[in-house]
């Protein structure tokens, strides 16, 4: 299929398409879909080869799957179907050929790449053709064998966890029994909830979900047997956040670590229910410095590094668990201080690489960070966005404005507080009077 042609012969203005009628819009839909299953058959062919060479690495990404989403700007999901077709591709020339071609969708390929073989590619062209994408999910099931004895083995090994920060969401993958002992004890929990018969069921088994968590505790908090939990949990607020100058409490955000934006209603409510530490940082967005007078960060640099950067700052590397506090300017060679701006987090990979020489790196990590290869590419890393309207220059204007908005106009006192920083001359206050 041409793909260019079929852009150009696609082309469309908002009047066409006010103008179509429904056998017409269903047909440019057809020739869409098509089209794009085209493009994602090439996609899969391109990225397998990128694979098998490992041309990643020429940009210094860890996998084609991080690569991949800090060059082409995808979604990390996206990436890793796409390298995971991408990889079982070469063996199932029929399978791609008929994807390439528009004949069946990425969807249809995705749905039985896992059970797939060279035997069975001719077979399974055909039946997607066919089928639906939920027809081929049974047609998967049923091509799997049965489990061999060493399967409960596999089925271990497999196990995980995953936390998503931004969603908010876990996802687990566990052995069978593992699973059917989880499902039914936390469904238990939820059916001893009580409940006004509104609540929705999957609300309620949240609910004994966190039950599970917080009956870990071992300690109570009274005669009453209330439980406290044990966990520790860190709440960063800019000064201005908790008293501002009229000594009024504000209500600016505070961020919750490795997670979002609260305000500071919520974060009196944490407090309540669980260990929660109060960092404070001040204007500049600095926790602490501690300058030539050591090497190692301490304890609260890294836990502030952490929280600035949420993992490691490559671009297009979401390693967050093997991570080490890095001097950006060296300690010894270049006498970098041992400060916020100096240090960062980079995954283990990615530290050989800069102490290597592979890649050179400067910048002010607070700021933004330069990343230069080995081919000359030239990348770019900046700080969480959540650190930054929190600690950064966007939390102290936010405090500017809430102060101008707040500010009575006939109060010459409230006026002269209220004005944030950099305001015009013409609309500060006179200065004061000298006398003679």
């Amino acid at each position: 299929m041409d793909t260019d042609s079929g852009l150009t012969r696609l082309a469309l203005t908002t009047a066409d398409v006010a103008e179509m009628s429904n056998e017409q819009l269903a047909g440019h839909l057809d020739q869409l879909f098509r089209l794009r299953s085209a493009v994602d058959g090439r996609i899969v062919v391109l990225l397998g080869e990128a694979e098998r060479r490992q041309a990643f690495r020429d940009d210094g990404a860890t996998s084609a799957e991080n690569w991949a989403v800090e060059r082409f700007s995808v979604a990390v999901p996206t990436a890793r179907s796409l390298v995971h077709i991408a990889e079982k591709a070469w063996d199932l020339p029929q399978l791609t050929e008929a994807l390439k071609e528009g004949e069946i969708t990425f969807d249809k390929l995705r749905a039985v790449a896992d059970v797939a073989t060279p035997e069975t590619d001719a077979e399974l062209v055909e039946a997607a053709r066919e089928r639906s994408v939920r027809e081929l999910a049974e047609v998967a099931r049923s091509h799997r064998d049965a489990p061999a004895p060493s399967q409960a083995a596999l089925d271990h090994d497999r196990r995980s966890l995953r936390f998503n920060d931004t969603f908010r969401t876990m996802t687990v993958q566990l052995p069978p029994e593992s699973f059917a002992e989880t499902r039914s004890c936390i469904e238990s929990i939820a059916r001893d909830i009580p409940s006004d018969g509104e609540t929705p069921w999957d609300q309620r088994m949240c609910d004994g979900f966190m039950g599970l968590i917080r009956s870990q505790s071992k300690g109570s908090d009274g005669a009453d047997g209330a439980t406290k939990s044990p966990y520790f949990v860190v709440v960063h607020v800019p000064i201005a956040a908790l008293v501002e100058e009229s000594g009024e409490t504000s209500d600016l955000a505070g961020e919750l670590e490795r997670d979002g934006l609260l305000s500071v209603a919520t974060v009196q409510q944490l407090a309540c229910d669980a260990t929660v530490a109060l960092a404070v940082d001040d204007d500049a967005g600095r926790t602490m410095y501690e300058g030539r007078s050591r090497r190692d960060p301490s304890g609260p640099q890294r836990r502030e590094v952490r929280r600035r950067d949420r993992h490691c700052r490559f671009p297009g590397c979401a390693n967050v668990t093997f991570t080490n506090t890095h001097h950006i300017k060296r300690w010894k060679r270049d006498r970098g201080p041992t400060d916020l701006y100096n240090l960062c987090l980079l995954c283990v990979h990615h530290h050989g690489l800069v102490h290597r020489g592979e890649w050179t790196m400067s910048g002010n990590a607070n700021g933004e960070l330069t990343f230069v290869g080995p081919s000359g590419r030239v990348m770019t890393s900046r700080p969480s966005p959540l650190w930054t309207a929190v600690t950064g220059p966007a939390a102290r204007r936010a405090a500017g404005r809430r102060k101008a908005d707040s500010a009575d106009p006939a109060d010459p006192a409230s006026a002269n507080r209220a004005l944030p920083a950099g305001a015009p001359p013409q609309n500060r206050p006179p200065p004061p009077q000298r006398r003679r």
